[in-house]
């Protein structure tokens, strides 16, 4: 767009109100999008998972050590305390915990409290983020020393816990359990890369690709402390948005903790919803 150096007449919209109105048709367009692809139509994300898809309920089941959870849901005040029953007695059954993906747009408006008197324990809120590959495929400097390699085998996914750990700190035991079964399926929708300082990994992420969709996921990108703020993680932005890129995909899906939110933002990433995820223990 040329900048004009005339003032607005009174029947010009101002340029502010102008890119607000842009800004807010581009994330109403991106949540349509989103809901409809990753949230309705998603296809498993392993070879041990299914979706279901039924009236008022999109969920996946999968193994003790895969996703288990709501991944969408259409309820109203009536129907809603059934359709949780309904998912208790489902995966009650099958001895897994579970998780009821919630996002704030989510109908009733106090399904959340629902959750809770079901036994639901409510984790961190993230941002959902979302933005086009091709903003965020530019290369971006690692520091001097810090190189980036795939991850190939067992060895690469122990290095790449151990990351997510020290990151996080969180223990990563079923997250390596599952990385270790996808590189054992030979499967290609899962991409993993570690960020090494010598021999020493300093961060570390995944993107899981959904075929059949316009999107990928970004996840686990963590950092740990002495190496965080020098760019490291908006280098791992930036190489899996040119391998989406190369795969064909048009958008780049993140659930953001309130540390990756920000430097998200700066990339391009627009907010679309805050999501909860609410756990049961099975």
């Amino acid at each position: 767009m040329e900048h004009s150096e005339t003032p607005p007449t009174p029947d010009d919209t101002p340029t502010s109100d102008a890119t607000a109105q842009r800004d807010a048709a581009r994330v109403a367009a991106l949540r349509a999008e989103f809901d409809r692809q990753l949230r309705q139509g998603v296809p498993p994300d392993g070879a041990d998972s299914r979706v279901e898809r039924m009236a008022d309920i999109v969920r996946q089941t999968s193994t003790d050590d895969g996703w288990n959870g709501v991944l969408w849901s259409r309820l109203t005040p009536e129907t809603a305390d059934a359709a949780i029953a309904a998912q208790l007695d489902h995966f009650g059954a099958l001895g897994v915990e579970f998780e009821w993906k919630l996002y704030d747009y989510d109908e009733p408006a106090d399904l959340g409290k629902r959750l809770s008197a079901a036994g639901f324990v409510p984790e961190p809120a993230e941002a959902l983020m979302v933005t086009e590959v091709e903003r965020v495929t530019g290369d971006v400097p690692l520091p001097d020393g810090v190189t980036l390699r795939p991850v190939r085998d067992a060895a690469d996914v122990r290095l790449m816990a151990d990351v997510h750990a020290r990151a996080f700190g969180t223990d990563a035991t079923r997250l390596h359990n599952r990385l270790v079964e996808q590189l054992a399926d030979g499967t290609d929708t899962m991409v993993a890369v570690l960020a090494m300082a010598g021999d020493e990994p300093v961060c570390a992420a995944r993107m899981e690709c959904y075929p059949g969709t316009d999107f990928v996921g970004l996840w686990g990108g963590g950092t740990v402390a002495a190496w965080r703020g020098r760019g490291i993680y908006r280098s791992l932005v930036a190489y899996r948005a040119r391998l989406a890129a190369e795969r064909g995909y048009r958008y780049l899906q993140v659930d953001a903790s309130d540390d990756s939110r920000p430097i998200l933002h700066r990339l391009g990433f627009a907010q679309l919803a805050t999501t909860t995820p609410y756990v049961h223990g099975g």
